[in-house]
Formats: structure tokens, sequence, C-alpha cells
């Protein structure tokens, strides 16, 4: 849980801080981001306006597959 509040507050900061590893998905999922929160768990999200973003999922890379 440490980790997930770390890893907003960067996020809350700068959306494409480099710890974060955000990248825009592809395919199916090419209009939204992810995040990692750890090796294991990343945050599916798109951006809403410029400074606020929806979380859509949060999981382990199976949230890909759905």
């Amino acid at each position: 849980m440490e980790n997930l509040n770390f890893k907003l507050s960067l996020f809350a900061i700068n959306p494409f801080n480099p710890s974060l590893k955000t990248h825009k998905l592809t395919g199916k999922l090419s209009q939204y981001y992810s995040f990692s929160i750890t090796n294991s768990y990343r945050i599916i999200f798109y951006f809403i306006s410029n400074n606020k973003a929806f979380f859509i999922n949060i999981g382990t890379h199976e949230i890909y597959k759905n």
C-alpha cells in the first residue's frame, strides 16, 4: 500500500515521471495509458484534461486482456 501511495503522489506531480514507466497502450486499448505501481501491478487510465486522469483498472498484466 505504501508503494501505491508513493506512485500516486508521483503521478499527481508528473504523470510521466520516469519512475512510473507511463506509456500509451496499443491495439484495443490504444485510447489509454498505463503506469507501473510495482513490477507486477499497473494502472490503466486516460486523461480527462491536462491535469485530470480517470483510472480504468488496477491489476497485473492480466488487466490488458480484459
